[in-house]
């Protein structure tokens, strides 16, 4: 469906260009529309779809979360239930229960991969939406969603008002409005994921970079450790060649050293 939607917007470029007499320069909200309406038909395509599982058949909820596109969607706990965001957690625990005894392994032994991984996502959305801070933080990210959407809905209209043009989005359309806080809920959840493996490699390269400096440091020590060691092993062999260097040295000085003879001064 993704790739459908990239060659109809191929294609509408094309279009556009084979003929550049007739070409209007767009406004950014002629843009923001045209984007919009090639989301909307690939939206719409994923809520047929999703309807069309509605009766929860095993291989059709494995085939929606396993498809291409699924760990992006899979981000969202509410999109992986089919649930709204004011679901209440007890209507939540039945759709877990009916989704996760459909896509479970031992029910579908044919499949074990898809359905493990299909599992996995059903087990994790409802872990998330159980917890107390996961589900404070889902609906701070779906009510940060709205404000974003209701934003960019002021922009727009504030656009069509300075073009001089009638102030009507297709956001004013109930089901429009909730597709669009849909995406940006979808990309706050992408987003939100980024950032955390972002984190979780910092921190990682932080730990590396901290152990070798502390194996460093302790090779280090080490190395002075052994040095000294053998520093003080070695003290008596150096005294005793040093005294017997001493005596022979004086032994020499005694015996065997002659004063150099005076040359008479020629005049």
């Amino acid at each position: 469906m993704a790739t459908d939607m990239a060659s109809q917007n191929n294609n509408c470029r094309t279009t556009d260009d084979k003929d550049p007499s007739t070409s209007v320069s767009k406004t950014p909200v002629d843009f923001i529309e045209t984007a919009e309406a090639a989301f909307s038909e690939f939206y719409d395509e994923v809520k047929a779809i999703e309807k069309r599982d509605s009766v929860l058949t095993s291989k059709q909820q494995i085939d929606r979360l396993t498809r291409p596109g699924a760990t992006y969607f899979n981000l969202n706990p509410y999109d992986v239930l089919q649930i709204d965001p004011d679901t209440p957690l007890s209507e939540v625990k039945k759709k877990y229960r009916q989704m996760s005894i459909l896509v479970h392994p031992d029910k579908n032994p044919d499949d074990p991969d898809r359905s493990q991984k299909s599992f996995e996502a059903v087990n994790k959305a409802y872990k998330t939406l159980e917890n107390e801070e996961g589900l404070k933080r889902c609906k701070e990210i779906v009510e940060e969603a709205k404000t974003r959407t209701d934003d960019m809905i002021k922009q727009k209209k504030k656009q069509l008002k300075k073009e001089g043009k009638p102030q009507d989005v297709p956001e004013d359309d109930i089901e429009k409005y909730k597709h669009a806080i849909y995406v940006q809920t979808c990309k706050l959840f992408a987003d939100l994921e980024r950032l955390r493996q972002e984190r979780e490699a910092k921190d990682m390269h932080e730990r590396k970079r901290k152990a070798e400096e502390e194996a460093a440091e302790e090779e280090k020590k080490k190395m002075e450790k052994e040095w000294q060691k053998n520093f003080e092993e070695s003290r008596t062999g150096r005294v005793d060649s040093w005294r017997t260097w001493n005596k022979k040295a004086k032994k020499t000085s005694k015996g065997n050293l002659k004063p150099p003879k005076l040359k008479a001064e020629k005049r």
